[in-house]
């Protein structure tokens, strides 16, 4: 089984970014747990800033992998592009973020790609990136 991780925007600041609600930990130094934690799941990593960039991504990946888990940032608030592209694949996107989007401001309250995603994981902290590859592995 092959699942990459998709990170949108400002999420290469993770253990430097407002580390009260994202933790302190970097995703670098957190992934190679997840992936010793699932040593029969393939687990790759991505992340840009740019939203061109991680379509071009689920683009390249969405037909021949077998999942992904996708925290978008903030475009998961604005993108009608990102939600476009997730519906054109052929493997399921879960949908996660590391807050509870729900306790925080109203405009993260709404999101443009849950509609698209096979679902939604959020308010877990780094371990919503578990959850969602146990979703996916539990799904085939």
């Amino acid at each position: 089984m092959r699942i990459i991780i998709i990170n949108g925007p400002n999420l290469n600041l993770l253990g430097q970014r407002e580390p009260g609600i994202y933790g302190k930990e970097s995703f670098e130094n957190y992934l190679p747990s997840l992936q010793s934690r699932f040593p029969d799941i393939e687990i790759t990593y991505y992340q840009s800033n740019i939203e061109g960039a991680l379509i071009d991504k689920m683009q390249e990946v969405g037909f021949h992998y077998d999942g992904i888990v996708l925290n978008a940032g903030a475009y998961t608030h604005t993108s009608i592009a990102l939600h476009d592209c997730i519906r054109s694949l052929k493997c399921p996107v879960v949908e996660v973020h590391i807050s509870n989007v729900h306790q925080r401001e109203s405009f993260r309250h709404h999101s443009m790609i849950s509609s698209a995603c096979k679902g939604v994981i959020c308010g877990f902290g780094l371990d919503s990136y578990r959850l969602a590859i146990e979703a996916l592995r539990e799904a085939q």
